[in-house]
């Protein structure tokens, strides 16, 4: 059977919460209905998960987790890439992101590493940015204005 990439349903949380806890990514400030959330599926239940948060003109980039059992077939790129696409689609100027470990990877999807002043003040006061991640933490950035040239 094929992969699917569909956005994710309020049925599908207790799945995304599992990948996420697998992948050690944070879930107390978790979306309840999981609006921008994408999952993907062989079958049941989803093997992958990805979101992003909109405010205003920029978005955060947020929850990408595959399970391990399903890692190296390029999920999480097909993950991301539909992200970006729904990003510009939407007319985000810029998309953001939170990591710890995965710099390297959100580099090979042109995000660059910003300074945490140079985050707008929405992304700024979010639970993720303020309290949750640590303050060691990269933030990286994509500017999706480019991409539609």
């Amino acid at each position: 059977m094929a992969m699917q990439i569909e956005p994710a349903q309020l049925a599908d949380r207790e799945a995304v919460i599992a990948l996420l806890e697998q992948g050690h990514l944070l879930t107390e400030d978790l979306p309840t209905d999981l609006p921008d959330f994408f999952i993907a599926k062989y079958e049941e239940p989803p093997v992958g998960v990805a979101g992003l948060e909109r405010f205003g003109p920029v978005g955060l980039l947020r929850s990408v987790a595959v399970d391990p059992h399903y890692q190296g077939k390029q999920i999480a790129a097909q993950l991301v890439g539909r992200l970006l696409e729904a990003a510009r689609a939407s007319s985000l100027q810029e998309v953001y992101l939170i990591t710890n470990t995965a710099d390297r990877y959100f580099e090979r999807h042109g995000f660059q590493i910003v300074s945490r002043q140079e985050v707008p003040a929405a992304i700024q006061q979010t639970q993720q940015f303020s309290d949750l991640c640590p303050s060691s933490a990269i933030v990286m950035k994509r500017a999706l204005i480019q991409d539609q040239l």
